[in-house]
């Protein structure tokens, strides 16, 4: 039997009656029946930081998933954005919406480590490079935890409150789901990050009602932001989007597919991959990360 926890809105859980030979669909059954959020609508958490599990195929055992006993999940429900993507025209198609609204790009920040909070610090200060920011996001993020230890417990963050303090303020230590959620509260904006390999848009701050709502953009390793961009080279981009702005989701969509098509992700639950730029052949997650802390590449293909 697997020993796992389940943290959701309702609560922290016991998930009973799993083992290693059990499948996802399983486990989308079991979190069903005791946070009461729907299969369909399941974004399931894991690791630290915390990433996202793949669970379009429900019949993979837990095996071979990064799923092992002792972890807790972090269940989140997920709003299905692809009728607002469906409902908003795509580039290049001939309509007035074409010619009038700026693209939506990706502005590339530097692989040190401290990509996300480098990302984050860029969006809401509305478009403002500061390269050593991090320091100061990291910091930020230690004080707010430090101060709320009945909130930030060791299930949620896999360490002890202490411990995690002193974790994050490394410079070699990545962000993830955890720091995303706290800056969001922080910054009182939604956080939206397009993730390139299964298109779709995970939400933080979405059931606060904050009136402005940032984008990055992540391929499983790396965070860039995401800025609106004109014409005119000397209107500064746009970083900063109102929440009811439906159509900057669809945009933020859209370039997280073509990025998919690309193949502009890295599958961090099973792949073998390549260097694009030193063409050093890699497997899985940690030789990933490990090459991208040592070398700075973050341009990887799947072999």
């Amino acid at each position: 039997m697997m020993r796992l926890q389940c943290k959701a809105k309702n609560g922290t859980h016991l998930i009973h009656g799993l083992t290693s030979a059990s499948s996802i669909q399983e486990l989308k059954d079991k979190v069903e029946e005791i946070t009461g959020v729907p299969c369909a609508l399941q974004k399931i958490m894991v690791g630290f930081p915390p990433s996202c599990l793949d669970l379009h195929n429900g019949d993979m055992a837990l095996k071979d998933c990064p799923v092992k006993s002792g972890d807790t999940l972090i269940v989140e429900e997920e709003r299905d954005l692809m009728k607002t993507k469906a409902s908003v025209p795509k580039f290049g198609a001939e309509c007035s919406y074409k010619n009038t609204s700026p693209r939506l790009a990706r502005h590339v920040v530097p692989a040190d480590n401290s990509c996300l909070f480098t990302s984050i610090h860029y969006v809401v200060e509305g478009g403002i490079s500061e390269p050593n920011c991090a320091p100061e996001m990291r910091n930020l993020i230690a004080q707010i935890v430090a101060s709320d230890p009945d909130s930030y417990t060791e299930a949620v963050l896999g360490k002890s409150n202490q411990e995690y303090c002193k974790w994050i303020c490394r410079n070699d230590t990545w962000g993830g789901a955890i720091e995303i959620s706290i800056l969001s509260k922080f910054y009182r904006c939604e956080i939206c990050v397009v993730d390139t390999q299964t298109v779709r848009i995970d939400r933080f701050g979405e059931d606060v009602s904050y009136k402005n709502r940032v984008f990055l953009i992540y391929n499983g390793i790396h965070y860039d932001p995401l800025e609106r961009q004109f014409e005119d080279p000397e209107k500064p981009p746009q970083t900063i989007f109102s929440t009811v702005d439906d159509a900057v989701l669809a945009r933020a969509l859209e370039l997280g597919d073509e990025a998919r098509s690309k193949r502009q992700f890295t599958d961090l639950n099973r792949f073998t991959l390549r260097c694009i730029i030193c063409q050093k052949g890699l497997i899985g997650q940690i030789e990933a990360r490990e090459h991208a802390k040592e070398t700075g590449h973050t341009n990887f293909g799947e072999v």
